[in-house]
């Protein structure tokens, strides 16, 4: 989206006090000086503001004549602004850059929990992708026009703005946000996102990518929680194709694309359950109520398990991975309402 600044409150403001201070001034000049009745001075003002060309109501003194000289040549310029400020913002009003612009800041301030993708490069369409087909809620924080323009739709929310700019990222909602990705193809920017994303959110989740080996400890210190080397992961990719080819081909056709057709699904203990109480994998019985197979445990540490025993204790703050075809994830997920 477009950014637009939002001047044009502002300078209807001021044309709006200007006029109106001519025209008391107007209106009670030609009462004081001329006598004119409260309607007469009002009329005189205005067609001598406007330049219309009528007569006088009553023939004017010399004080009356030297007063209308001053407001002629004090209300023209001021009424020609005043009536150019007021065409341009009614116009503005209508402009679709500028619609589009208030419904993005209106999108903007109802996201709660939802995830800043910082450029919209390969990686980063690559994010977005993901994050639609999950319905996660997200914004795109992009500084170039040309890539916008291209791709600027209603599924997409976009905001113009160069990230590294402490306001571009509190207008993009970092203080409520849950996590923010970059993925710009510079280290340093990537680094000065993710310093200046840490300070403004402690509790941010932060996901950079880095190019460079000596980036990554780097990005790391300044605050992100994963950092992601997209050249590293493809080439390990297309040697494991070689190394253990059935392996891979096997890992690529777990899908994760999307909510109807994943076979594997991360969830946390909280979304399972709301009672707080610690169960065992065993209590659960997962495999028989929905034939998902548990493969993965995270504790409330972090420690990761492998395949866990069937007397592996959940605890809140916990999350498992799970195996399944697509009907069997669904069924997960309506059976315990996730």
């Amino acid at each position: 989206m477009i950014k637009i600044q939002n001047w044009g409150r502002p300078k209807i403001y001021i044309a709006l006090i200007l006029l109106n201070i001519v025209i008391v001034t107007g209106v009670l000049g030609f009462r004081f000086f001329s006598g004119y009745s409260w309607v007469d001075a009002l009329y005189m003002t205005v067609i001598t503001m406007t330049t219309v060309g009528f007569g006088e109501v009553e023939p004017l003194d010399e004080n009356g004549k030297l007063f209308t000289v001053f407001l002629i040549s004090t209300s023209v310029a001021i009424f020609a602004y005043s009536v150019s400020v007021i065409t341009e913002y009614i116009v503005s009003k209508n402009d679709p850059k500028r619609v589009q612009y208030r419904k993005t800041q209106k999108m903007i301030h109802k996201l709660e929990n939802h995830i800043i993708i910082v450029g919209y490069g390969r990686n980063g369409k690559q994010a977005a992708a993901k994050l639609m087909a999950y319905d996660k809620p997200f914004i795109v924080v992009e500084n170039d026009n040309e890539i916008i323009e291209r791709y600027q739709n209603d599924k997409i929310l976009f905001l113009k703005g160069n990230a590294t700019e402490d306001e571009v990222l509190i207008e993009a909602g970092i203080k409520n946000a849950a996590c923010l990705i970059c993925t710009l193809p510079e280290d340093a920017d990537n680094l000065f996102i993710v310093l200046t994303a840490r300070q403004i959110n402690k509790k941010l989740k932060i996901i950079s990518r880095a190019s460079q080996d000596a980036s990554y400890k780097k990005i790391k210190l300044a605050g992100a929680d994963n950092v992601i080397m997209p050249d590293r992961i493809g080439g390990d990719h297309m040697a494991s194709l070689v190394v253990v080819p059935d392996l891979i081909e096997f890992l690529d056709n777990l899908s994760i694309i999307g909510k109807r057709s994943i076979n594997i699904e991360e969830i946390s203990f909280e979304d399972m359950f709301d009672d707080g109480k610690e169960r065992t994998i065993r209590n659960i019985d997962m495999r028989s109520r929905t034939g998902c197979t548990i493969i993965g445990y995270k504790s409330p540490e972090g420690e990761y398990v492998v395949n866990p025993e069937a007397d592996t204790l959940l605890r809140p703050g916990s999350k498992i991975v799970v195996l399944g075809r697509p009907e069997q994830i669904n069924l997960l997920n309506k059976e315990f309402n996730i």
